[in-house]
């Protein structure tokens, strides 16, 4: 079942899904702030900004069965994800 209120043609919309799936279970959760660099008070403050989204969508494609779990979670394909994070680079 798709996460209520995601487009799969907005690339917002899915990076911000991505974000919330990825934050759900604590260890991918720090694992994310780990390897991004990024802090809970970037997250907080700026959780919709395009380069934040791109960063939790490249987490994801670097560690594959993540991406495919998110991408199970919120009904789409794993390119939609990758879609998103290119769109988000632009």
């Amino acid at each position: 079942m798709r996460a209520r209120g995601t487009n799969p043609q907005d690339p917002t919309a899915t990076g911000l899904a991505a974000l919330a799936w990825t934050l759900a279970e604590p260890d991918r959760a720090a694992r994310l702030l780990a390897l991004t660099g990024l802090t809970p008070d970037a997250l907080r403050q700026q959780a919709d900004a395009p380069a934040v989204l791109a960063a939790v969508l490249a987490f994801l494609e670097a560690h594959e069965p993540d991406l495919i779990d998110c991408a199970g979670a919120l009904a789409v394909p794993p390119e939609t994800l990758v879609a998103a994070r290119e769109a988000l680079e632009r």
